[in-house]
């Protein structure tokens, strides 16, 4: 095996066919975040995307792990808004993490990886899982599946939208609605959010507003952004965008106007969208990795995301468990903010 990393704009047809290739022979990898679409949106918004290149002794492309570099440190493509991490192989094909580590690179973090890659395991620290909606049949086919507490809560989102038509006007939901400017609220109610929690704010950063509208005018049919709405009368009450590949929708930042937060629009919106599921193609949706209450009383099922860092040294792997027990401290404690801003500060100091 030999690995070569090189710049996203550099790879060759040859590699971006391998990666389609790759892709569609692993049924763990049918996140939208791991289509190339992604990595080529990420790229031309910065930061720049590597590509690690390995292949195998007869020259054929066995791997590519898409990722950026952090001075000496790399991370999976994306980050940190990735929800899904992981080298492009076959099933069953052997990956070596530490074949990346060398010429300056001395160590590969990761916190969303996909369970299950062969080789990342003596570097995993901990796992979290990440909910899933199934969504095929649409909203009937979810009840069917649902758990108790989310048919609950979809029949209180019934009754919350016709309470919504009485009060503020017709509800008009768009499940996928090409609309640069109600992309633009999104990022501003998100923004918001983040202020009032003490979360950080990921759209602080520059290029991540250009990278959501890019992904919005993206209209290919195996992948792209999509935009859905849930208006009251004038009000955009709840609104989502995420991306979807294949059959495959990715719940990525979903808001509401706290103005109207005594109707739980969250679960007026995620109710639209089930019932829209099938017209859109869809049939998952992936709610990302936590433990919020509304994810568990939702989800149909689940899967599992890993974190950890690969590193031939002790010292790294140990502050990234250290860090790992503070973010996990912070939730649902009142000294959360004091602990994240610790646990980030863990993330720059010195091998």
């Amino acid at each position: 095996m030999r690995t070569v990393i090189a710049g996203f704009d550099a790879l060759t047809d040859q590699e971006l066919d391998a990666w389609h290739r790759l892709r569609a022979a692993n049924a763990a990898l049918d996140s939208p975040y791991f289509h190339p679409g992604f990595a080529a949106a990420v790229h031309a918004c910065g930061p720049a995307v590597q590509v690690a290149v390995t292949r195998d002794e007869r020259g054929e492309i066995a791997a590519l792990l898409p990722c950026h570099r952090d001075g000496s440190l790399l991370r999976p493509v994306g980050w940190p808004g990735a929800d899904f991490q992981g080298p492009l192989l076959a099933p069953g094909t052997a990956f070596r993490p530490l074949d990346l580590l060398g010429a300056g690179v001395r160590a590969l973090e990761f916190d969303h990886l996909v369970e299950g890659c062969a080789g990342f395991e003596p570097w995993i620290s901990s796992r979290r899982v990440s909910p899933y909606v199934d969504t095929t049949g649409g909203l009937d086919g979810y009840l069917g599946r649902a758990s108790r507490t989310g048919r609950d809560n979809m029949g209180q989102a019934r009754r919350r939208t016709a309470k919504a038509e009485r009060t503020l006007g017709p509800v008009r939901f768009v499940a996928d609605a090409p609309d640069p400017g109600a992309l633009d609220r999104v990022v501003e109610l998100k923004r918001a959010q983040y202020a009032a929690t003490g979360a950080r704010d990921y759209f602080a950063e520059p290029g991540r507003v250009d990278l959501l509208h890019r992904l919005l005018s993206t209209r290919e049919a195996a992948f792209g952004g999509v935009l859905s709405t849930l208006y009251a009368g004038p009000h955009l009450v709840a609104a989502h965008f995420g991306m979807r590949s294949g059959g495959v929708l990715h719940w990525w930042f979903p808001v509401y106007d706290p103005a109207f937060a005594g109707l739980a629009p969250g679960w007026m919106l995620l109710r639209e969208l089930v019932a829209a599921a099938p017209r859109l193609g869809v049939s998952r949706i992936d709610l990302g990795r936590g433990d919020d209450e509304y994810k568990r009383r939702a989800k149909t099922g689940e899967t599992v995301v890993c974190q950890g860092l690969v590193a031939k040294g002790w010292l790294r792997p140990a502050l990234r468990g250290a860090r790992d027990t503070l973010a996990a401290a912070a939730r649902g404690s009142p000294f959360g903010p004091g602990l994240r801003r610790l646990a980030r500060r863990l993330r720059h100091v010195p091998n």
